[in-house]
């Protein structure tokens, strides 16, 4: 245990002292006292399994679930098991968070990812499947088609598939063809007639085309067919001539995490588009396999993509069950969730009912605290720019932009307002991972419509979420300022779950001033009034306010944290909570992903509880709750607890200063952490485990729709006076 007195004693004013004094304690902590990040992770992955794997779900939704189960780990194995892969390849052998070699965690990760696979291959079979076909939507196979319906099939075969397969053969003129990552591929083994030597060859299914063919039927029912399987049974009339003599489909995945070298005079863009061309061309890190494939097969797969046997999945069919996400949209509303309508926020209604909101106006009457999905973005952050953009009395615009939609109104509403002569700053961040291609593009657009782009500081990524409006008002300049947590995107707002708070206090209009001035300048030097900003200040300022807490409880003053964020990482951070469990601070940390922080374990964490929650909408806001001697301290924002947030990004929390909207948080707070939501709990054990059936078997309240009748009761009490 640590002893209070004597670390009270070594803190000084200095963040020199500060360091130096926390650094001495840290030893006295277990060496063993993080969950392995990766593992972690996948054990977020398993909570989204378990969704799928419940049947007091929607079935459609269960569907849902299974695909986004395929598509995190795509991406998790296209970025962090790449990443530990590079570093066995570099010779950079740093160890995990947990002391690990990079060679162990991946065997770790193999084992945990392969288990995860075949679990969620089948749910699909076993589960989700069937019960799909109970209700009339059938995925089916070629053997089990009429010959009427595979007649009619051909004839799509022919006319829309057979033009754009391309058909490659593997001899001593036919190099193994490149396999695109994440392609869904079929391997053929053909004999020639005449000379009976066998050959190689290898289709790709197109991924242009639907994934699942749509079979005619009668009556209500819904018959789908594997496109692979359709192609797979019409063979032949790519290789006439040939004998078929088996086929197998497999699937590719690799190293598709861009790493950019930049440095003060290159093109950041031109840089990042020749990094994109890359990409395509990284090393493979898994193949996975359908379980009949031949040895011979699998043999010349693994020697010819140079890849090794840890790192082949063999798999039941179908493989990619991203597809899924094609088959979830069905309209069949009584297997979908009940549909939500975002309702406006009570600020920004407007007082006539067909009337236009007065954004402005409501904004000066008090600061407003948004909470997307459940009250709408359109009516809110994009009316906010929309008349920002053709108010007359508005010279300035500046936004960081860090994704956005392909059809984005936020981009056209910065457009409207350079083309109609305001001064438009739009700082985009070019190296958001996956979406590099879509935003230079955006920036293009920008830049030709008279908009100031900019792309940040040299080595740094832009993630926080900051838009500010200089107005004229009565001779004078007034700031108008949002801080969000989430991404300035119409699309995903209606599925992520976010805060958004607009202001005019001059002090935040000042912060973002200075802010953005930097950020179209060359570094982030100063510290800021009513913001805590990455990545000079941020860490040291939440240290401070954490350890604040631990002073309060030894000196017998409240005292309490509470923390959502997605990810809960960084070691600082977790050991800053750790001092201050020990010395009695109760502390809640609320997360969506990995935690690498272990709970309630006694001498260390027993006043720490962690819970997660997953659902219809992706948990996606940070919340930091201080509570300061009864004088709470409480900040919304962007950064999440992970080095590349506070050390390698440009992050910004805001302080939430209403008394209203603290409540409001403190009581989303209350109803994520009680025994009667559904979540997760992490245990000691570092193990999760689901809560979601009272002793009764009663199902437990639902967080989400809770949250979402708060807000719909709160619209009706001020209709009704």
């Amino acid at each position: 245990m640590i002893d209070h007195a004597i670390l009270d004693a070594g803190l000084g004013d200095s963040d020199d002292d500060f360091d130096e004094a926390f650094e001495a304690f840290d030893e006295q902590l277990p060496e063993n006292r993080y969950l392995d990040r990766e593992l972690s992770w996948l054990a977020f992955n398993q909570r989204v399994l378990e969704l799928a794997e419940d049947d007091t779900l929607p079935l459609l939704e269960r569907a849902n679930f299974l695909a986004i189960f395929a598509s995190n780990l795509d991406e998790f194995f296209m970025v962090r098991v790449a990443g530990l892969k590079r570093r066995i390849v570099t010779g950079l052998a740093v160890p995990t968070n947990v002391g690990r070699q990079p060679a162990e965690a991946l065997a770790d990760i193999s084992a945990a990812a392969h288990t995860l696979q075949v679990r969620h291959a089948d749910v699909w079979t076993r589960e989700v499947k069937p019960a799909l076909e109970d209700l009339g939507i059938r995925v089916i196979t070629w053997r089990s088609l009429s010959d009427d319906e595979r007649a009619t099939l051909y004839e799509y075969f022919q006319q829309q598939v057979f033009p754009v397969l391309m058909p490659l053969a593997v001899d001593p003129a036919h190099p193994f063809p490149y396999i695109s990552g994440l392609s869904l591929n079929l391997s053929v083994r053909i004999r020639n007639a005449k000379t009976g030597r066998e050959e190689f060859a290898r289709v790709k299914v197109p991924p242009m085309l639907p994934r699942f063919v749509p079979v005619q039927t009668e009556g209500d029912e819904k018959h789908y067919l594997p496109l692979e399987d359709l192609i797979s049974n019409n063979l032949g009339d790519l290789f006439p001539g040939m004998e078929v003599l088996d086929h197998h489909a497999f699937r590719l995945t690799r190293n598709e995490d861009v790493v950019i070298e930049e440095d003060e005079t290159e093109n950041l863009i031109q840089a990042l588009e020749a990094e994109l061309l890359r990409r395509r061309f990284g090393p493979p890190i898994r193949l996975e396999i359908t379980e009949d494939m031949d040895d011979v097969t699998l043999g010349l797969l693994i020697r010819e993509l140079d890849i090794t046997e840890q790192e082949v999945y063999r798999l039941p069919g179908p493989l990619d069950l991203r597809g899924l996400f094609g088959l979830a949209k069905l309209d069949r509303p009584e297997l979908h969730y009940t549909p939500r309508v975002p309702t406006t926020a009570l600020a920004f209604q407007p007082a006539e009912q067909n009337g236009r909101a007065d954004i402005f106006a409501a904004i000066r009457k008090e600061d407003v605290l948004v909470h997307h999905p459940y009250e709408s973005f359109a009516t809110s952050v994009q009316a906010f720019l929309e008349q920002a953009a053709r108010d007359p009395h508005v010279l300035a615009i500046k936004q960081t932009l860090y994704r956005t939609s392909g059809d984005s109104p936020i981009v056209e509403a910065l457009i409207d307002a350079a083309e109609s002569g305001k001064q438009v700053l739009a700082l985009v961040e070019i190296k958001a991972r996956f979406d590099e291609q879509a935003n230079i593009s955006w920036a293009r657009k920008l830049e030709k419509a008279g908009v100031h782009v900019v792309y940040g500081l040299v080595g740094l990524k832009t993630h926080c979420k900051l838009a500010l409006v200089i107005r004229e008002e009565n001779g004078m300049l007034r700031s108008y300022s949002h801080i969000g947590t989430g991404n300035y995107n119409p699309k995903t707002s209606r599925l992520y779950e976010d805060f958004g708070l607009f202001t005019i206090d001059p002090q935040v209009g000042k912060d973002l001033t200075r802010l953005f001035n930097e950020l179209s300048g060359y570094a982030i030097e100063k510290k800021f009034k009513r913001l805590l900003v990455a990545p000079l200040h941020l860490r040291k300022g939440l240290l401070r306010l954490i350890d604040k807490e631990r002073r309060n409880a030894v000196a017998g003053r409240p005292s309490g944290i509470r923390i959502k964020v997605n990810s809960m990482v960084d070691e600082q951070i977790i050991d800053a909570l750790y001092r201050a469990s020990q010395a009695g601070v109760p502390v809640d940390v609320w997360v969506r992903g990995i935690c690498s922080l272990k709970a309630g374990v006694e001498g260390m964490s027993e006043t720490i509880r962690v819970r997660s929650i997953l659902g219809r909408y992706l948990e996606h806001s940070r919340i930091f709750m201080f509570a300061n001697d009864d004088d709470p301290q409480v900040y919304i924002g962007s950064a999440d607890m992970m080095h590349r947030n506070l050390d390698r990004r440009v992050e910004a929390l805001v302080r939430v200063t209403a008394p209203a909207h603290l409540s409001q948080l403190e009581d989303l707070f209350d109803l994520a952490m009680d025994e009667s939501t559904a979540s997760w709990w992490l245990g000691p054990d570092g193990v999760w485990v689901r809560h979601s059936e009272a002793p009764d078997g009663a199902q437990l309240a639902d967080l989400q729709e809770r949250t979402m009748a708060r807000v719909v009761r709160r619209r009706r009490t001020r209709v009704a006076r």
